[in-house]
């Protein structure tokens, strides 16, 4: 189970940061202020921080510092200062992600997530029923075999193997494949995708055990999921 350290001084955030990482199996520490991160540094190890730039003892970026020389982790800056010189300066100071409030919970996940496979402190290659996911290479393999998918039909099958515990609703989807796209995804066009990832990637299309349909919800990822 991977460790997450969270510096965060907003009560209401912290709380619910640490209720959603801890549904996606993480374990999570938290520290208000920079002066208890430094304390519970001194004695813990992670393999990941999550922090926010405004602190009321001092800054995220001293703290970056410290911990990429202590631990030598991934950090990713979770803030409300999104202007440009920020963006830089923490990137500077080696983070390895930067996002914004407010932010979407699904895309904060999957950063996490990446900068952890990055680290090597996550694994890159995803397997169930057949399939093989490759995160790391970018491939998809079915049986052995390389599938041809377009760049909308991975980055869709990267939603579900990157929560593979979530119900994903058709509105995240959504979501996700207009960021993606740059042009409006609409409702019908997802039911197509969903059609044409399925026809690739399962043995029966019209049984699917890799993508599974919630009724009145979404899709989730079918249950033989593994990864290494």
């Amino acid at each position: 189970m991977k460790r997450i350290f969270l510096i965060e001084d907003d009560r209401k955030i912290a709380k619910n940061l640490v209720l959603l990482l801890r549904s996606e199996d993480f374990t999570v520490s938290h520290a208000a202020t920079k002066n208890d991160a430094l304390a519970i540094l001194n004695s813990n190890k992670f393999d990941l921080a999550l922090i926010d730039i405004s602190l009321p003892d001092g800054n995220g970026f001293t703290l970056c510092t410290e911990i990429k020389e202590k631990l030598n982790i991934p950090v990713i800056f979770l803030t409300a200062s999104g202007d440009e010189a920020s963006v830089v300066t923490g990137l500077n100071m080696g983070a390895d992600d930067y996002i914004t409030k407010p932010f979407r919970p699904r895309e904060l996940i999957a950063r996490i997530r990446a900068a952890l496979r990055k680290s090597g402190s996550s694994p890159s290659v995803f397997e169930l029923s057949g399939l093989r996911v490759d995160t790391v290479n970018g491939t998809v393999q079915k049986n052995g075999t390389e599938l041809p998918l377009s760049a909308l039909e991975y980055r869709l099958l990267l939603i579900f193997v990157n929560n593979p515990k979530c119900v994903i609703t058709r509105n995240i989807l959504l979501d996700e494949l207009w960021d993606a796209a740059g042009e409006y995804v609409n409702d019908n066009t997802l039911s197509v995708y969903i059609r044409r990832l399925r026809e690739k990637i399962e043995d029966d299309s019209s049984n699917p055990q890799i993508i599974l349909t919630v009724r009145g919800t979404g899709y989730r990822l079918g249950d033989a999921y593994a990864e290494k």
